[in-house]
């Protein structure tokens, strides 16, 4: 029998939602270069692209209440389905057990979806959580890898437009791989921007 394809996963007390697997960047770092799952799930590669009612299908087998975030990050950029995404949260707002919703990207939705997306996104999500990844222009391209030229700018640009909706708390990543001074100088892009640094750990 054929296992089924991973939607939803956990991590510690959070569900994860893996929607697509669809990513503009190839990050030196990506943990898709060396394990199939992440965090000791299932393998997060899909086989399709799973359809809202298969989403919410796979979320109905959870106890919602157990956990503190449903968080919309897997082995893609969840961005690359952005209508998912918030169809799936807004649905998800309407239940009375439904956690803090978070979105783990890549800050690129606006060059994916050809529009300005941070009024969509803040009005349905509770925490953006934006992958800077480095402090300057040089070494961000070198360590994202990104399709689109203008991506420092436009992931910038999608984060400072979260801010001022004011509608959800935003936060900028990077991960303690890089050194000391390009942390400094991602402190200082993120509270230009109005956002909080979060310093991630490295995952083998």
């Amino acid at each position: 029998m054929k296992k089924a394809m991973t939607i939803s996963y956990e991590v510690g007390n959070n569900l994860y939602l893996n929607l697509t697997n669809k990513c503009p960047c190839s990050c030196t770092f990506c943990i898709r270069n060396s394990a199939d799952g992440a965090y000791g799930s299932d393998p997060l590669w899909l086989e399709h692209e799973p359809t809202i009612t298969e989403i919410m299908e796979d979320i109905d087998k959870r106890d919602l209440a157990k956990y503190n975030e449903v968080v919309f990050c897997g082995y893609g950029e969840p961005t690359c389905r952005l209508d998912t995404v918030i169809a799936v949260a807004e649905e998800l707002k309407e239940r009375p057990s439904c956690p803090l919703l978070r979105i783990n990207t890549n800050g690129l939705s606006d060059l994916i979806n050809g529009r300005s997306t941070a009024e969509s996104l803040c009005s349905v999500l509770d925490i953006i959580s934006v992958s800077l990844n480095a402090g300057t222009k040089d070494e961000y391209m070198k360590v994202t890898r990104p399709k689109y030229p203008e991506a420092f700018e436009a992931m910038q640009k999608f984060t400072a437009d979260c801010v001022k909706t004011g509608n959800a708390e935003v936060i900028m990543s990077v991960v303690d791989v890089i050194p000391q001074e390009q942390i400094d100088a991602s402190r200082a892009i993120a509270e230009k921007i109005g956002a909080v640094l979060r310093v991630r750990e490295f995952e083998e």
